[in-house]
């Protein structure tokens, strides 16, 4: 399991060409061109892409028929391969051989994803989630992927991402597991989305609602598209470290009530030292479609869990 805080990140220098080497990186490829298994692949042209994004994609050998697709964002200042590199997917998909990882990347406002702009907080409309859901749809057809196991994860500003996009795309994915995020919609109107250009009360917990007002803001990025029907939407497991003042802890709480709203899940209970020792599980109803992770000393980011988060995608 990777654990590697964000100050020893950004003390490493992990955007260096050196950590791309070490994640394999192959020559650029195209969808119709067989994409190379076991190493790091960008792909140039897998559809409408208005924002101009970059793609990589791993691809395990031997991968199994109808695999599963995971769409995994990273944080500000990150890249496609770094988060490649600080999630620790790729063995995992060697190991299963079931799943193929996306790893975007956004060249646009400090590398942060954009979850502020009407845009991007508006389904098919040209921003970010736009480019994100093509690689995602070329990614299902490109595999003959498994529609019913297409997920959706990411830290930090990754994690903001990850829940915009299951809210403007609740048809495509199946399951989020995101950490040291914040509400779908909590920056809209802001600048920007990265720490120098957005609206800080979001980024300090500042920004409180009720469940229902939250819902309402996340089923608005939906909206009515023509020809669309709203359904259900993906179930949720999200982390946040208690001790976290970069993306302050109480915007844990803002999530899970969202979400509770909107999956119409009541909480049920707590349990310590779950999934590791000093974290605590939150639980709403049976615990099948919401759960908080609350991590005691863990600041900004909860480090990933790969492990917790195949099983629960049910890879």
């Amino acid at each position: 399991m990777v654990r590697i805080s964000l100050l020893t990140y950004l003390a490493l220098g992990l955007g260096s060409t050196t950590v791309l080497a070490d994640c394999g990186q192959a020559p650029s490829s195209s969808p119709a061109v067989q994409i190379p298994t076991g190493v790091l692949t960008p792909v140039t042209d897998f559809g409408v892409n208005p924002t101009g994004l970059d793609l990589h994609i791993y691809v395990p050998k031997n991968l199994a028929p109808k695999p599963a697709v995971i769409l995994a964002l990273h944080l500000c200042g990150g890249t496609g391969p770094i988060y490649s590199y600080l999630s620790n997917y790729n063995p995992h998909a060697d190991q299963r051989k079931n799943f193929v990882v996306l790893y975007p990347s956004t060249p646009h406002d400090n590398h942060c994803w954009d979850v502020a702009s009407k845009k991007s907080l508006t389904r098919d409309a040209g921003g970010d989630t736009t480019s994100l859901a093509s690689m995602v749809r070329w990614a299902i057809s490109e595999f003959d992927a498994d529609p019913a196991k297409v997920f959706v994860t990411g830290s930090s500003s990754g994690c903001m991402m990850s829940n915009v996009m299951a809210a403007a795309y609740p048809d495509i994915f199946s399951a989020v597991s995101c950490y040291s995020g914040i509400p779908a919609g909590c920056l809209a109107g802001s600048p920007g989305a990265s720490p120098q250009n957005s609206d800080p009360t979001c980024g300090q917990g500042k920004k409180i609602k009720s469940g229902e007002e939250w819902a309402a803001v996340l089923k608005s990025i939906y909206g009515k598209p023509e020809g669309y029907t709203e359904g259900s939407y993906p179930k949720v497991q999200t982390w946040h470290g208690e001790a976290d003042f970069f993306v302050n802890y109480p915007n844990l709480q803002e999530q899970l009530k969202q979400w509770s709203t909107v999956l119409d899940v009541p909480f049920s209970k707590t349990q310590a030292n779950a999934p590791d020792t000093g974290y605590t599980k939150i639980v709403y109803g049976d615990g099948s479609k919401l759960v908080g992770y609350s991590a005691k000393g863990v600041g900004h980011t909860v480090p990933v869990h790969p492990e917790e988060d195949l099983k629960w995608f049910g890879l």
